[in-house]
């Protein structure tokens, strides 16, 4: 090694840097003293005449952004969850949390984890008790809305977690709070949960998602993974969109500012400074950033979360007990002589609907004078009111337009088999368990083609409860559930009937198709005898 290289790395405390002595030259600058040699080149040209480069003063430029990321950054927190799984087992051809890094099951990419889970994290084995079972640890992020400590974010954060602890930034390493649910609401993939804090939190104030145009500027804050009190920037790239065919109260604002896995429950920001949504799902082959996210806009947030800090901390949704198809068909107004509007396809039995007298193929065009032009506008107009109030509904029928006028139920109570919830001894605030412990839904034909499934086979299963004999026997979300003891399911009606047929003590043969396995993987079986 040159001597004058050597000499350098000894005045400069041990810098490992291997520097020619071109290389050296170049650098003017190194602990304050200018290093100046008077070496020729291979030509013999001395560089005593260089000027030596300096660094300018700090300048102020736009700084837009980080006046934002400075007054919301402290509200926004980190989420840590811990859960034991009981059945840690996977079976053939069923994809694990970590198994998208390669693109996934031929573009699907794990269809629930990339809209609604998909959260990372390591694993542990052993139960909090020593109990058979992996210790799984997921990282989320959340923000503070309210001084006493209460916190929005998303729901398949804190699911099923048996411990949530919450980091605030300017926490010292280590520090963390333990949080509890105050309430959650599985069809917006909504919590809310509280740290107990003996001084006021940082709080982010929610704007009005509906000012928000296309091409604004929002920045997304959170913790993807786990790399607290990131910033990102982008644009609102649409409005409204409906990213799970068929998933009613979810209309999410469209972003190309990274979102990550880590940053789901963090908020998006407009330029005032103002939460306009929080970040929820990505769009993306490899569960990392693509350029799509999507953000539930804060006008639902409101909502759902005045709700679920109410003495029920539930969402009650109003309903009066009919379906539909959930996206338009032109055919269908064709046949039945409507151009907009709502044609129902199923009225349940007893129901608010079937009491007002609506039957089959009646289209429903307007709400209390107000048109209706599609299903979402339509569960709007009802879901919004209370439980108990009326709505008049005009509607067309053979061509003849009536009105009638209707009551508005508890949609929870009203569909509580295939919402995987009853009601215990009258308390509608109560959820009752059901016998298997799972919820399903019926698969659109978008879900069908996009699962290898034949259409109008089979439902969907979109959530275990722990503990439950689902889970026991390693039913999971995303299984496609096709026989129950040789009986055929291909609705959640089906799946209710034979549910609730069954009794304890009874054996329970599932046939199923797994999560992420294709029809050349085939079936399996999951079997129990029920408790």
């Amino acid at each position: 090694m040159d001597s004058r290289v050597f000499w350098l790395r000894i005045k400069t405390h041990g810098w490992v840097y291997s520097f020619s002595i071109a290389a050296t030259l170049a650098l003017g600058i190194l602990i304050g003293t200018v290093v100046s040699y008077g070496v020729k080149g291979k030509e013999g040209q001395k560089s005593s005449d260089a000027t030596p480069l300096t660094v300018p003063s700090p300048k102020l430029l736009s700084n837009t952004f980080s006046q934002i990321a400075k007054q919301l950054g402290p509200s926004v927190v980190n989420i840590n969850t811990e859960s034991t799984i009981k059945n840690p087992h996977r079976r053939r051809g069923q994809q694990g949390p970590d198994d998208d890094e390669n693109g996934g099951n031929g573009g699907m990419d794990d269809f629930f984890n990339r809209f609604f889970g998909g959260q990372g994290g390591g694993q542990g084995q052993g139960g909090p008790n020593g109990d058979a079972g992996i210790r799984e640890r997921s990282l989320g992020s959340g923000v503070v809305v309210d001084p006493k400590g209460y916190i929005v974010t998303n729901r398949h954060v804190v699911d099923k977690a048996d411990r949530i602890r919450v980091r605030l930034q300017d926490d010292p390493p280590g520090i963390q709070h333990d949080a509890k649910v105050v309430g959650e609401d599985q069809e917006t993939d909504l919590a809310v949960i509280k740290i107990d804090m003996d001084r006021s939190v940082p709080s982010a104030k929610l704007g009005n998602s509906d000012s928000m145009q296309v091409g604004d500027w929002v920045l997304a804050i959170g913790s993807p993974f786990g790399q607290v009190g990131t910033v990102t920037a982008g644009i609102v790239s649409a409005k409204g969109r409906d990213i799970v065919p068929g998933r009613q109260f979810q209309t999410f604002i469209q972003t190309d500012a990274a979102i990550n896995p880590g940053n789901s429950g963090g908020p998006l920001v407009n330029m005032d400074g103002e939460v306009i949504g929080i970040n929820t799902a990505i769009l993306s082959e490899t569960n990392a950033y693509a350029g799509v996210g999507f953000s539930l806009p804060s006008n639902t947030v409101v909502q759902v979360y005045n709700q679920l800090i109410g003495p029920e901390h539930r969402v009650s949704r109003g309903s009066i007990g009919i379906e539909f198809s959930p996206q338009p068909a032109p055919a269908i107004a064709r046949v039945y002589g409507v151009n907009s509007g709502v044609t129902i396809s199923a009225v349940v039995a007893g129901s608010p609907a079937d009491q007002a007298g609506l039957k089959v193929g009646d289209t429903i065009t307007n709400v209390d004078g107000r048109d209706v032009k599609n299903g979402d506008e339509l569960v709007g107009e009802i879901a919004s009111r209370k439980p108990g109030s009326k709505a008049k509904l005009g509607f067309v029928r053979n061509g003849k337009k009536q009105e009638t006028t209707v009551a508005v139920a508890d949609r929870a109570k009203l569909f509580a088999a295939r919402l995987g919830e009853d009601q215990e001894n009258g308390d509608e605030s109560t959820p009752k368990q059901s016998k298997f412990g799972a919820t399903v839904r019926s698969l659109t034909p978008e879900m069908a083609e996009r699962l290898d499934i034949t259409a109008g086979k089979g439902v969907i299963v979109q959530d275990v409860k722990v503990g439950s004999f689902a889970e026991d026997i390693g039913l999971g979300r995303g299984d496609v559930v096709l026989e129950i003891n040789k009986q055929p399911v291909n609705s959640e009606d089906d799946f209710a009937k034979v549910e609730s047929s069954l009794k304890s003590g009874q054996d329970v043969v599932f046939l199923v198709r797994p999560r992420g396995s294709s029809r050349q993987d085939g079936t399996v079986f999951l079997a129990g005898t029920l408790p």
